[in-house]
């Protein structure tokens, strides 16, 4: 795949470099790009871990379903124990995946947005639902709230490297759960046209946020046509069993066609196993009895594959999001998915650090480039992300910014061929010629389509850096961020439609 070619000429671009405006999709990355270069299974590991879930399902089951899953699931070749179990054999299983979801997008309230999440073809974006902002500036910690998940969105906007929002925060001053769905999925889709995800609490809640994105969308059958949001749903509660109420959610979702991302999180060690193959083998089984549900509801449904295995340290108990079993838990789930030929999400860059330091730098980038590098279609909790999920930075959306487009580059890798091998430039180099590549003709042909330029990283020497009065990271990302949230809101919703939903919901931005 090539990237589209950019108007405005060299001299635009090194402008846009400059002014921090860079780090966006150039030509040498692009939304999209194919990972699956990275595999920690190998074929025999990946059907080890595929029976064993399988035999988990038609032999253990889920237990906590309800009367339309069981109902739904039994009609299908399914069968409940006596204390409650829904058992699901391996021949139904395997039937139904066979309906699957594949081929599908995930649409942008614009079409320029909409992404192709199948094969091992990239995306990141964020998620979270953390509790607290943390100031790196100060070092303060304060509780988040409707207006900082308005600005994220806005910021996922403008960075062209982030290219989807799901809620990266809980709105702790909008109190009532209803209106905090309401104004969530509000926030998310006023604050960005790109595809938004979302969750909540019940079917009803759900029903009421299919109205408000129907007005949006120019009624039912254009919002079943181009759905712009993905729902996300916790649908298990590690191990094994279903969730009541986001049993509705995917009711809902399967009524209105809405993609669906169906998450089981365990906590290898605590929810899950502690060995890293049972943990996959546990989450794998779990995802699959979500798939099943779905496509016997309505087959073919878009949903992704969320296995989401996260790590205990195992001397305090405490959730690890940025160990380095992580990366490997996500990339191996990212296998897994493929293997069933469903898109798959994972979660990369939770770092375990409070602040946008050298531990949070590392922690994101290995976890992340794993995931790529696997081939992992969505990677949320990319961009903006602290303490395991619960802190959340602003400033860090444009950093992380940066860090995803050097990730996708490297991901990209590079091309052979008898151009890019370069015999003859290197014999019109040496023989002749001025003994380097600086100005050549190939060598400024390819300094854009061959290299990614990060807008804030350091690159200057250490005497021009001792010399210059912006020697700190953070400040210039503070001041990047501020820069763009002083930018005109975004006009993607059209007035009259606001002032509809406004009247319809309880809106609180």
């Amino acid at each position: 795949m090539n990237s589209p070619r950019r108007s405005g000429g060299r001299a635009a671009r090194r402008q846009e470099r400059a002014q921090g405006a860079g780090s966006g999709t150039t030509e040498a990355i692009w939304p999209g790009i194919e990972g699956g270069q990275y595999s920690p299974l190998t074929a025999g590991e990946i059907r080890m871990i595929d029976e064993t879930a399988m035999r988990i399902l038609e032999e253990i089951g889920v237990k906590g379903a309800t009367p339309t899953c069981v109902d739904t699931i039994c009609a299908a070749g399914g069968s409940l124990t006596e204390d409650g179990r829904l058992l699901m054999p391996e021949d139904m299983v395997r039937r139904v995946l066979e309906t699957a979801g594949r081929g599908f997008k995930l649409h942008g309230q614009r079409p320029e947005y909409d992404l192709d999440p199948s094969g091992s073809r990239i995306h990141f974006g964020t998620s979270g639902a953390a509790v607290h902002i943390i100031d790196s500036e100060t070092g303060r910690v304060r509780d988040s709230t409707l207006r900082d998940l308005y600005d994220m969105a806005r910021l996922a906007e403008a960075l062209p490297n982030i290219h989807m929002f799901q809620r990266t925060v809980v709105a702790r001053d909008v109190t009532d759960p209803r209106e905090m769905d309401l104004n969530t999925a509000y926030a998310c889709l006023k604050g960005t046209a790109k595809p938004v995800g979302m969750s909540f609490g019940s079917g009803e809640v759900m029903e009421e946020a299919v109205e408000m994105a129907a007005i949006l969308m120019g009624g039912h059958d254009a919002l079943r046509a181009r759905p712009p949001l993905c729902v996300s749903t916790c649908f298990i509660v590690p191990p094994l069993t279903f969730a009541e109420e986001a049993l509705g959610v995917i009711e809902c979702a399967a009524r209105h066609g809405i993609p669906i991302k169906l998450v089981s999180a365990g906590q290898a060690g605590a929810t899950s196993p502690a060995p890293l193959a049972g943990a996959v083998a546990q989450q794998t089984a779990e995802v699959l009895a979500g798939l099943v549900y779905v496509n016997l509801l309505n087959p073919g449904h878009p949903a992704t594959f969320g296995a989401l295995p996260f790590v205990s340290d195992l001397r305090t108990g405490a959730m690890s999001g940025g160990s380095a079993e992580q990366g490997l838990l996500m990339a191996a789930c990212a296998q897994m998915a493929r293997f069933y030929r469903i898109p798959c999400a994972v979660s990369a860059g939770m770092t375990d650090s409070k602040m946008p330091d050298f531990q949070a730098g590392y922690e994101k980038g290995y976890t992340e480039l794993l995931s790529a590098l696997a081939g992992a279609n969505l990677i949320y909790e990319a961009a903006g992300m602290y303490g395991s999920l619960l802190g959340c930075s602003l400033e860090s959306f444009v950093l992380d910014n940066d860090m995803i487009g050097s990730l996708m580059r490297a991901t990209r890798g590079f091309e052979v061929t008898s151009d890019t091998l370069s015999l003859e430039v290197i014999r019109d180099v040496c023989i002749g010629g001025p003994g380097h590549f600086l100005g050549h003709a190939q060598t400024l042909a390819r300094m854009e389509a061959d290299y990614f330029y990060p807008a804030l990283a350091d690159r200057r020497t250490p005497q021009e850096w001792a010399d210059a009065p912006d020697k700190d990271l953070l400040a210039r990302a503070r001041e990047r961020t501020r820069a763009l949230l002083a930018e005109p809101d975004p006009s993607h919703v059209p007035p009259e439609i606001d002032v509809e939903i406004r009247a319809r919901f309880p809106i609180r931005l």
